[in-house]
C-alpha cells in the first residue's frame, strides 16, 4: 500500500485523534496511523465503572471540542463541572488559596471527563468523519524527498504527506525520527490514581493539598457523590500506596479530607494505578514537514492538571496557523511550523516554569520553606488581581 494525503497523524490518543478531526474538518485530507490495539489483559473494566484516568479540561478544551462536535457526543451524566478550587499547604500553619468559578465570571472552571468517555466520543465522530483515513500499523522509518515527509511501515506500506504530525506521546517515535534532542528529569513521584465515594457532598470543588514530604494529593469532582484521586507521591511512598488496600489509601487520604468530604469508600478496590512522574522538553517543536503536539512536545507535572489542556492547545494552534498561510504556501511550509512553535512557545513555557518550581518549592521538606510558602499562599489568596490573572491563563481564556 502507498498512500498518500495532506497530513499523516502518527499517534492513538486523545490528542491525535483530535487533531485528526480539526484538521479533516479545515479541509486537509488526513491519514490518522495508528498501533494495532493490544489484546486485553486481565477483567475489562465494565461500562458503568468509573475510570480512573481522568482530565480536568480547561476552556480550551471545550472550544475547541465543542467546535468538532465531539464536546455534544460525550456521556454528560458522566462530565462533573468545577466549581471551585481550594489549595490547601501543610503544616499546622498551612496556607491556602481558594477559586471559584463566580469569581472568575465563568460557568465552570474546568470539567473533569474520563478518558473512556472521550476517547468514545472521538472514535465515533471519526468514523463519521470525512477526509481521514485510519490505518493500523507500526511505522518503522521516517524520511524527506523534496516536496513531501514519507512515512515507512514494517512489511513495506508507505505514508506519503507533506505534513506529518507527531502526536504519540512522551516517548514519541516521530521525534526520535527527527533526532531532536530533550531535557528528561525524573521526579522522584508516582502519580497514583483511583477513584471513592465520599460521604458528605463535594460541592464541584476540587481540592489539593501540598503535603511537603508525602508529596500532593488532589481530589476531583465526579458526577454524584463520588471523587478522583491523584496523589503525586514519592516513589517510596508510592510503592506502599499500590502494595496496600484501597481501604488502607482511603483511610489515609481521610487525615486530610474527612472535614470536608467525609469517609471515603472505594468504588473499585481493584482499580489503584500508578505512572511515573517526569519534565520533559524537547528542544524544538518541529522539524523539516513535522510539527509536534501533546506530550510528544511537552510533559509537564500534572499538579495543575494542565498537560492534556497543553496538548489541546496545541492543536488548535496548528489549526490556526495552517488556516491563516499564505496560499502560496504549503501546510508543511518551513515558515508556517516556524510560527507555530513560536505561537506556543510562551505558553508552554510558562506552564513548564510554574509546575516545575511549584513541584520543587513545595516537594522541599524544610521549615523555612513550609512558612514561606504557606504565607505566599494565603497572601496570594488576597491579591484578587493576581488570582484573576493566574486563572484566566490556567483556564485558557486569556
Amino acid at each position: 500500500m502507498h498512500s498518500h494525503s495532506d497530513v499523516c497523524i502518527v499517534g492513538n490518543g486523545a490528542i491525535a485523534k483530535t487533531t485528526a478531526l480539526a484538521l479533516a474538518q479545515a479541509g486537509q485530507s488526513v491519514t490518522l496511523l495508528s498501533p494495532a490495539p493490544a489484546p486485553a489483559v486481565g477483567k475489562p473494566e465494565a461500562e458503568a465503572s468509573w475510570d480512573v484516568r481522568v482530565y480536568a479540561l480547561n476552556h480550551t478544551a471545550h472550544q475547541l471540542l465543542s467546535s468538532l462536535k465531539v464536546w455534544g457526543a460525550l456521556a454528560a451524566e458522566r462530565v462533573a463541572p468545577v466549581d471551585a478550587m481550594l489549595v490547601n499547604g501543610d503544616g499546622a500553619q498551612a496556607g491556602g488559596l481558594g477559586f471559584d468559578a463566580y469569581g472568575a465570571h465563568v460557568g465552570a472552571l474546568a470539567w473533569i471527563v474520563e478518558d473512556r468517555n472521550l476517547g468514545q466520543a472521538l472514535d465515533a465522530a471519526l468514523k463519521f468523519a470525512q477526509n481521514v483515513n485510519l490505518v493500523q500499523g507500526r511505522a518503522s522509518r521516517l524520511e524527506w524527498t523534496a516536496d513531501a515527509a514519507v512515512v515507512h511501515l514494517e512489511g513495506g506500506d508507505t505514508i506519503t504527506s507533506s505534513l506529518v504530525v507527531g502526536a504519540d506521546g512522551a516517548q514519541s517515535w516521530v521525534r526520535g525520527q527527527c533526532d531532536i534532542s530533550l531535557d528528561y528529569r525524573s521526579y522522584g513521584q508516582r502519580g497514583v490514581v483511583s477513584n471513592f465515594a465520599c460521604e458528605k457532598p463535594h460541592h464541584g470543588a476540587a481540592h489539593q493539598w501540598f503535603t511537603g514530604s508525602e508529596g500532593i494529593i488532589a481530589l476531583l469532582p465526579l458526577p454524584g457523590e463520588r471523587v478522583s484521586l491523584v496523589w503525586s507521591a514519592p516513589d517510596a511512598l508510592a510503592d506502599t500506596l499500590l502494595s496496600e488496600s484501597p481501604e488502607q489509601l482511603a483511610a489515609r487520604l481521610a487525615a486530610w479530607s474527612a472535614d470536608k468530604l467525609g469517609a471515603l469508600t472505594p468504588l473499585q478496590p481493584e482499580l489503584v494505578r500508578a505512572f511515573p512522574l517526569t519534565l520533559m522538553r524537547p528542544h524544538a517543536m518541529v522539524a523539516p514537514r513535522v510539527a509536534l503536539v501533546g506530550d510528544a512536545a511537552h510533559v509537564v507535572h500534572p499538579m495543575a492538571g494542565h498537560g492534556m489542556n497543553l496538548g489541546f492547545a496545541d492543536v488548535a494552534q496548528l489549526v490556526k496557523t495552517i488556516a491563516e498561510r499564505e496560499t502560496h504556501r504549503g501546510i508543511g511550509d518551513e515558515r508556517v511550523l516556524a510560527r507555530y512553535a513560536r505561537a506556543r512557545k510562551e505558553d508552554v513555557l510558562l506552564m513548564q516554569l510554574a509546575t516545575d518550581g511549584l513541584a520543587r518549592l513545595f516537594g522541599a521538606d524544610l521549615e523555612p520553606l513550609r512558612v514561606v510558602r504557606n504565607l505566599g499562599l494565603n497572601l496570594l489568596d488576597k491579591l484578587p488581581g493576581l488570582k484573576r490573572k493566574m486563572i484566566s491563563h490556567a483556564l485558557g481564556t486569556q
